[in-house]
């Protein structure tokens, strides 16, 4: 059985968060930390890249657009610190693929199943926006981090931009899909030896009216660990 080699993926983390290649997003991830908001006035910003985290062996992988400004940005671990966080470890739990419902905190104990969770993009962007310069400037973060997840199989694309950044992630390993899978809530497409799942991202625009309900999102998640336990043998 493939296992990760833990010592090479914490020496990944160690140099992503040092990056500083995108001169935009090192000045907003560091504006934000000093101008912080009300309710966050008396906590230290991590205000740095964010890596990914959660199971080594993990065969599912979460993939998400960008830290939140003051989520991963100030507490340095990506959906840890705010309602989309909140939503996404509860449906987690709800599943089995987490030891708690809620983590606000990277020191607070939680333990993720078989699930490892990532950015395509590892700095909080402006508006929740990054440029498609600053997109593939981070790209060969998530590319090398896959490469080391030994299991992975199941990708879990959290929203459309994370759908089309799983999709170049996987052709630029040789892995190419035509036509392109189109992006949506339960989409589900073969690419080379991954599935690519769909799901509404678990933003409070889409939490808060509806589009995206607990009971679909575990939906997702429950799919994804039937796809793992199938292509795993």
């Amino acid at each position: 059985m493939a296992t990760t080699d833990r010592a090479a993926l914490a020496a990944l983390t160690a140099e992503v968060v040092e990056c500083r290649r995108c001169p935009r997003l090192v000045e907003w991830r560091e504006r934000v930390a000093r101008e912080k908001v009300a309710r966050f006035r008396d906590e230290t910003y991590w205000a740095r890249p964010v890596p990914g985290f959660g199971d080594p062996d993990a065969r599912i992988l979460l993939l998400g657009l960008a830290p939140a400004a003051h989520g991963g940005n100030r507490t340095g671990r990506v959906f840890t610190g705010d309602a989309s966080g909140d939503f996404l470890f509860a449906a987690l739990h709800a599943v089995g693929l987490a030891d708690r419902p809620v983590s606000r905190r990277p020191d607070d104990g939680l333990t993720l199943f078989d699930t490892y969770i990532a950015a395509a993009v590892r700095c909080a962007p402006p508006a929740n926006k990054p440029t498609i310069e600053e997109r593939d400037t981070c790209a060969p973060w998530l590319a090398l981090e896959l490469g080391l997840l030994a299991r992975v199989r199941v990708i879990v694309a959290l929203g459309s931009y994370a759908w089309d950044a799983g999709l170049r992630l996987l052709a630029a390993d040789g892995h190419v899909v035509r036509p392109k899978p189109r992006f949506g809530h339960g989409a589900d497409a073969a690419v080379g030896p991954y599935r690519l799942l769909g799901t509404y991202h678990p933003s409070q625009q889409n939490t808060f009216t509806g589009v995206l309900t607990p009971a679909m999102l575990a939906a997702v998640l429950r799919r994804a660990r039937e796809l793992a336990d199938e292509l795993h043998g």
